[in-house]
């Protein structure tokens, strides 16, 4: 076990982030309480107010957090509660709430009082602070941070980073049930927010009414997704289906995809996987001029044209995000304690990860990867953000189904984010489950659409 160390600046953080040992005494023997409570700023008709949690929900680890908490003043809404997580993990969601239930949800807020929270290591007050990571990978999945950066980090945290995984935001969501006081909620998750949503629902069954699972990430962690195998092969589905659409490319841009990644090198190949999934942000065809026209830039640069597709990696090059707004520490603290990599769990020590990352790698089939490489795969963010992090307690993996609950689960079909293979593989571990399919839209529907056929799809859901 490595030695763990405090620096002096962590010391600070975790002094201000706790709030002291008398944070954990103000509800002795009680339920959990929301403290402070006043207008949110810039939010009218919601309240905001902190939840004091523990730092570690076994009892290992003493002390406690705040957790900035905003709450619809509907009280007494009909529907009762919706908890609404956001994604990353590394978004806050505090600041989100008059955007998601205002302007995105209003018909659902007539109905259901919103809660959102800014989960333990994000938000303007409680972001995590790694900046190195911060610099390179910004709120990217995909970005290869250095190895240095990742250290950094992990140095930073100390014996703190497992205290930031799935398994304890999910017993800090049940103690806002409990300081909320109602018996049960509607949990309403978007991307990660999915995760956690599922997670929740699978450790507090009776606790949930309904479910509902946005551009879905499955709660069963595996070594394929932390390889990115689903979203590197779904590249090929979506931009053929983007090109099929009137007036059609007339070529193929899988194929274009797969001959620059070879031509260019894994390094490259990275930074286009990682420019595709951004640029479905600013633009679900894929082809929109104004945003650059992604497809015609790959095929450009099939044709000995590269300073268009280069001008889209810079100006999608990710790095240097506001921890407040995401935070990058705080991604690399949750995904390498939850996720199942090819070397095991976060448990498996270091010396024994790139040994056992090269045989798997090996043993994959060229159709596992393609239009990208197994280079691509192994180099890309979720590998190597978890690669050298020091051996720890990993945290839980459910196999098992979700719970028998009304669940309905959204996807794009053009999302690579969490592609729609994630969500048809989550629906099957729904026994109450209805999967809603987008057509033409991208990442996070109720946060994003452009139209309003999955936003109905929830109205209709929740009603």
């Amino acid at each position: 076990m490595r030695r763990k160390m405090l620096t002096a600046g962590l010391v600070l953080a975790l002094t201000a982030a706790l709030g002291g040992v008398a944070a954990a005494d103000a509800r002795p023997g009680g339920r959990p309480k929301l403290t402070d409570p006043h207008p949110c700023p810039g939010q009218p008709g919601f309240t905001c107010s902190i939840l004091t949690v523990p730092l570690d929900h076994t009892g290992r680890v003493p002390g406690t957090l705040d957790l900035p908490v905003a709450t619809a003043d509907n009280v007494t809404a009909p529907k009762g509660v919706l908890l609404f997580l956001t994604g990353g993990p590394g978004q806050g969601g505090v600041g989100a709430i008059t955007r998601i239930a205002t302007q995105r949800l209003p018909e659902v807020a007539k109905d259901y009082r919103f809660v959102m929270l800014d989960q333990r290591g994000t938000g303007p007050s409680g972001a995590l602070q790694c900046p190195g990571l911060q610099a390179q990978m910004g709120s990217s999945d995909i970005a290869t941070p250095s190895p240095d950066a990742v250290k950094e980090c992990a140095r930073i945290l100390g014996h703190t980073a497992p205290l930031y995984s799935t398994d304890q935001t999910v017993a800090d969501f049940d103690q806002l049930r409990q300081a909320l006081g109602v018996p049960k909620m509607v949990v309403d998750g978007v991307s990660y927010g999915s995760f956690t949503a599922a997670r929740y629902a699978i450790a507090h069954p009776r606790n949930v009414s309904k479910v509902v699972l946005d551009s879905v990430l499955p709660h069963h962690a595996t070594a394929s997704a932390s390889l990115y195998l689903t979203g590197l092969t779904a590249e090929a589905r979506v931009l053929r289906a983007a090109c099929a659409v009137a007036p059609a490319c007339g070529y193929d841009p899988a194929e274009d995809l797969a001959w620059v990644v070879r031509h260019r090198g894994a390094a490259d190949g990275v930074r286009i996987f990682d420019t595709i999934v951004s640029y479905e942000f600013a633009d679900p065809t894929y082809r929109a001029p104004a945003a650059g026209d992604i497809i015609g830039a790959l095929h450009e640069a099939r044709g000995g044209a590269p300073a268009h597709l280069d001008e889209l990696l810079e100006a999608y090059k990710s790095g240097g995000d506001d921890p407040a707004s995401f935070s990058a520490g705080l991604h690399a603290a949750t995904l390498c304690a939850d996720q199942r990599f090819p070397w095991g769990s976060a448990a498996t020590p270091v010396p024994f990860r790139q040994p056992l990352l090269s045989l798997a790698a090996r043993t994959l089939p060229a159709s596992a990867t393609w239009p990208y490489t197994t280079e691509v795969a192994t180099r890309q963010g979720f590998i190597q953000s978890c690669l050298p992090w020091p051996a720890e307690r990993p945290g839980s993996n459910p196999a098992g189904p979700l719970p028998d609950v009304p669940v309905l689960l959204l996807n794009g079909d053009h999302d690579l984010s969490t592609p729609l293979e994630w969500a048809r593989e989550e629906s099957a571990q729904a026994p109450r489950g209805e999967l809603v399919i987008v057509p033409g839209a991208s990442h996070s529907i109720q946060n994003r659409e452009r139209g309003h056929a999955g936003r109905d799809a929830v109205i209709s859901f929740l009603r």
